[in-house]
This record gives C-alpha cells, structure tokens and sequence, in this order.
C-alpha cells in the first residue's frame, strides 16, 4: 500500500478496517487490533495519528519501530500474520501502517494475550458467545450445524427421513450388508458421540427431527409469520402464524401462511385473474435462503416473515455468511453457505434451485411482476439480512 492510499485512509477516519494509533508504546492495544483485522476482511493500522486525527508520526527510529512491527506480526498474534508494513517520512518524524490482508484462514483463529479478538464497527472487542461461534465457523473449527443438542436422542430422529435421503443420493441403506443404523447416522453426521452416547446434531435435528422445536437449544429455530393492517409494526396485526417443523416444512408452512393472506382479483376480458401481494417464486426463495443461511449461533431469534400494506419482508438472523458483500449476492456466482450439509439437504428436496442463483431468481421474478427489484440489506453490527419485496402487480391493466 502507498503513502497516497493511506492518506485517503487517514482523511476517511477510523471504521471498521481501519484504526489509528499514536505510538508504538501501547503492543497489547496494537495486538488486539492485528488480531481482529486477520480474524476478519483485513484491515489497516495506521500508527503516527493522535486522537484528532491528526497526522503527528513516530519519533522513534524508523528501522527499529519497523523490526518491532515485523517480529510482533510473526510472533504476537499466536502465529503468523499476513501482512505489509510501510513507512513515510514526514520531516523529523515518521508515520507508520500495517496493512492486514484479508480471508486468512488456518486451524484457528488470531489470538493475543490469550483471546480471540474482532471488530465491532470501530472498536475492537472480544466476541460474545454467538459471535465466536461464528468465528470458530469461519475457520472451521467448530461448525454450528454439527453441534450437539444434548437434549436431544438418537429415538428423534426419523430414520425413514435419513433413508429417503440417502436414496436420493444413490445410497441404498437396506440393499447388502449394511452398517448398523447409529453409525449410519453418525457417518451422515445426522447424530454424534456425547459424554459416551449418541445424539442428534443441529444438522441431523433440523432435517431429519421428528419434533425440531421441542428442545431448548431449538427453540427459537423456526419461521414467525405477521400481517400488519398498516406501513409499520405500530399497526394493528391482521394476522400471525408459525413455520416449524424441519427446515423444508419450515418453508413450506410459511408460504402456507402468505397463501392464507389472498390474491388480488382483476379480470381481463370475462377472465378473472388472481394475483398474489408478490411471485410466490420470489418469496420461497428469500425464505429458502433464510432458514438454511441464518446464524444458528443466534439462539433466541426466529425468521421473521412480515406483511405490510406497501411491502413484504423476509428478516434472516445473521449477517452475509463468510464475508460476502451485498454485491457479491447480487451478482449471483459461486455460492457461500453458513450452513452446507442443510443447503444440500434443501437442494435435494427440490425447494432450493440451482447454488448461488437465489437473488437473480428474486430479481428476475419481481422484475416481471411489477417491475420492481427487491432490496437486500446486510446489518452487520445488528446481525441480520433482510429481503424487502414491493407489494402489488404495477403490470396489471
């Protein structure tokens, strides 16, 4: 990076991917940000900045702060990280950066003094227990959809469920010699081994479960529905309902619920046309991606499916899974999946098109029905996704 890029940074302020700092004194406050720009999309460290903004620079020899931000980079963040340093003379003293390069993946997360640190916005913080999960997700450590539920047992789990699945995918459980059923389902990562016994995952739960909602770590893992008489929720509530069930019933029992709203009559000629608030099309696949691509980390949080007067909205908890942009969602392409054994489970029961085809399939469908396109919204620091689909069939003569 050149001095005239980190300027335009200076000038920008401090955000997410940037911070500043006065000296070089302060190597835990320094550390603590290195670690939380490689736990992340990267990030650079401007050092030589006072509280103002104001660019001060270094008095401290330049070849020496530069040794020591090279060793600390090797050795103070619980292994290497990747990244450039630079420097610029601006008279009598220096200012230096660190720029750290973004998606840098291993075993496991950057850590210094012992923690995992990311950023929040412009600060730097320790995770909270949804947002290390997350972190542990995107370095493949731990991954939330084969978490344990202890609650749970192996009884469940359908096994009828588990064998059609498997048949879908050209595995005949109940053709020759076969394994015995706990490690079919333990090879399928549909149940695991706790504390010397065998229970369900999240994954297994929430695709194959008999009962999914009936635990307390699952509680919350369904879709709530809510019609409103008005623009806003301050307006009276004209009509709610629930999806459960397993992650296709899910689906399948919130669009049950949109159905249940009406159509709009208007007739061409002696014909009568029905017309739905918006493309059923559309729809299931903003709530396809919110069930399967939501953060099961964020426990206590539904899927939240809203008509309003002017507008129907899609809310999914969890930010863009593994750091994709809004763009990147838009353009369609290769496909990112928080959750990967359940976006294949939705791929096999037909509910989920092709990967990575979802916003185009929304867009294309809406820009047929009224011309409209629907709006995508990633709050990071609120933890959401949201889909907002424009009522009303603009088409219409």
């Amino acid at each position: 990076m050149e001095w005239h890029e980190v300027q335009r940074h200076i000038d920008g302020g401090e955000n997410a991917r940037t911070e500043f700092k006065r000296d070089i004194r302060n190597l835990t406050g320094i550390g603590k940000t290195l670690c939380a720009f490689a736990n992340g999309d990267g990030g650079l460290l401007v050092i030589g900045i006072d509280d103002g903004g104001r660019v001060v620079g270094v008095s401290e020899g330049p070849g020496a702060v530069q040794e020591r931000l090279t060793s600390f980079l090797q050795t103070g963040c619980g292994k290497p990280v990747t990244a450039e340093c630079g420097r610029h003379d601006i008279g009598e003293q220096w200012v230096h950066w660190v720029h750290v390069h973004r998606h840098q993946r291993g075993y496991e997360p950057f850590s210094h003094d012992g923690r995992f640190w990311i950023r929040r916005g412009r600060v730097t913080v320790a995770p909270s227990p949804s947002e290390l999960q997350e972190l542990l997700n995107a370095f493949g450590l731990v991954l939330t959809e084969q978490q344990i539920i202890p609650s749970a047992t192996v009884e469940d789990i359908d096994f009828g469920a588990v064998r059609a699945y498997m048949r879908s995918q050209g595995l005949d459980m109940d053709e020759g010699p076969q394994p015995a059923r706990e490690d079919d389902l333990r090879n399928a990562s549909v149940v695991d081994e706790l504390d010397g016994m065998l229970r369900p995952t999240l994954y297994g739960l929430m695709t194959f479960g008999r009962d999914p909602q009936s635990f307390p770590h699952t509680l919350s893992l369904f879709v709530q529905c809510v019609a409103y008489g008005g623009a806003d929720r301050a307006a009276e509530v004209l009509s709610a309902g629930e999806g459960k069930g397993r992650l296709e019933d899910q689906v399948k029992r919130a669009m049950g619920w949109f159905r249940s709203l009406g159509r709009r009559e208007s007739y061409e000629g002696h014909y009568r046309r029905d017309t739905p608030p918006v493309p059923e099309r559309a729809l299931r696949e903003a709530l396809v991606n919110a069930v399967i691509h939501r953060d099961y980390a964020i426990t206590g949080s539904q899927v939240l499916l809203e008509a309003f007067d002017d507008r129907i909205v899609v809310t999914s908890p969890g930010a863009l899974p593994n750091h994709m942009t809004v763009e990147q969602a838009r353009g369609g392409g290769a496909p990112r999946s928080r959750n990967e054994m359940m976006a294949n489970a939705m791929v096999v029961s037909g509910l989920m098109e092709r990967r990575g085809r979802g916003w185009l399939t929304m867009r294309q469908a809406m820009r047929k029905f009224n011309g409209t396109e629907p709006e995508l919204v990633n709050d990071e620091r609120n933890r959401f996704v949201r889909v907002t689909f424009q009522r009303g069939n603009t088409h219409e003569p």
